[in-house]
């Protein structure tokens, strides 16, 4: 009996081998994290470094990632990805709640300076409110909203939307692959898809979610490719584990914990749900179970980071989530032709009137 129960533990322990490691390098990464010196400097300090992810915009602030701190800098001169900036500030546990812009100096990389035209172009064409949904739809700028129209989508929990997200790598891949089929075959059309996704990645800002489904998106690519078909959520534990490695401080970033948990939730919750609800109409169903299916993980987050939560968030998310794919496949072949045959570029951008038209009429209604 005994030789017995140890044989099964150890069948068990060989069949759960790589989980166990990847836990044991886990817990030795993160030891190591808090044994070392990476603590953050308290005290008057000055900083320089190249802005890599998108500035946060609130009222009266823009929010500054750099070297581990959380800077805020007063909202003139507006400050871009890409920017390249020197701040100083007393910093509180990693915080520089008063900082001071010191010196901005633009980039002259061609992919930081296309994103900045892409958003004039929007700006310039659309109503305010209407560029401000392409341009994140497209790239995930949050630099032409409004307060009021972000106080909307977050009254409605749909600012997921407008911010870059692991939804915007989605539909730009899709889109690319579907037409790459078009001329190519498809185990040649996944490489160019692959390197698409990464470059896509570059010039929406290297943020938690936009990594994680990046790298997502390159293993299904990678198993496409090899012939073999992975599984979603190993993918998911490997991306998530993988990025936490990499950046251990990413397990308290808010963005992080909201793209895994709706992530997981999704993988997790959405086919229960979906098989629950087939009298729903189908138009409807897909976008309302993995709403439904997101928010049960991403609740509790929100309510305990933002103080609020709108139950009726999946109903909302049913209704306008269907728009946001033509929204940012028309305004992201608008704005490219837009940059070269301005004229004709405008023509496209007029045919999201309609989809922007719905959407924020629905978040008008129920904000």
């Amino acid at each position: 009996m005994r030789e017995s129960w140890v044989k099964n533990l150890l069948r068990t322990m060989n069949r759960y081998l790589i989980w166990i490691i990847i836990l044991l390098v886990v817990i030795l990464r993160y030891i190591s994290y808090f044994s070392s010196s990476h603590q953050l400097q308290n005290g008057r300090l000055r900083i320089s470094g190249t802005v890599k992810e998108e500035p946060g915009v609130f009222d009266n602030a823009q929010q500054l990632k750099l070297q581990g701190y959380k800077i805020y800098v007063p909202l003139h001169p507006s400050v871009s990805y890409g920017d390249k900036v020197i701040v100083e500030g007393e910093a509180i546990d990693g915080v520089i709640k008063k900082g001071t812009l010191v010196s901005l100096e633009e980039t002259a990389n061609p992919l930081y300076s296309f994103r900045k035209r892409l958003l004039q172009f929007y700006s310039s064409t659309l109503p305010t409110n209407m560029a401000a949904l392409v341009a994140g739809c497209v790239i995930g700028s949050k630099q032409l909203l409004t307060s009021e129209f972000w106080d909307k989508l977050t009254a409605t929990g749909t600012a997921h939307v407008v911010v870059a997200s692991g939804m915007n790598v989605t539909i730009i891949s899709k889109f690319i692959l579907d037409l790459l089929v078009l001329f190519l075959p498809r185990r040649k059309a996944i490489p160019f898809t692959f390197l698409f996704v990464w470059l896509y990645a570059a010039l929406a800002g290297f943020g938690a979610p936009i990594i994680r489904a990046s790298v997502m998106g390159s293993l299904t690519f990678t198993a496409q490719e090899v012939g073999r078909i992975g599984s979603a959520l190993r993918a998911f534990v490997i991306t998530s584990v993988g990025m936490l490695l990499f950046k251990p401080e990413w397990l308290w970033d808010i963005s992080f914990l909201l793209t895994c948990t709706a992530t997981l939730s999704i993988l997790l919750l959405q086919k229960p749900i979906d098989a629950k609800l087939k009298r729903v109409p189908e138009i409807l169903r897909n976008d309302f179970t993995t709403s439904l299916a997101a928010s049960v993980g991403v609740s509790p987050i929100l309510w305990w980071n933002f103080g609020q939560f709108n139950i009726l968030s999946p109903l909302i998310n049913a209704l306008v989530l269907w728009t946001i794919a033509p929204i940012t496949i028309i305004g992201g072949i608008g704005g490219i032709v837009g940059l070269v045959i301005p004229v004709l570029g405008k023509g496209l951008l007029y045919l999201i009137y309609p989809f922007a038209w719905w959407f924020t009429t629905v978040i008008g209604f129920f904000s």
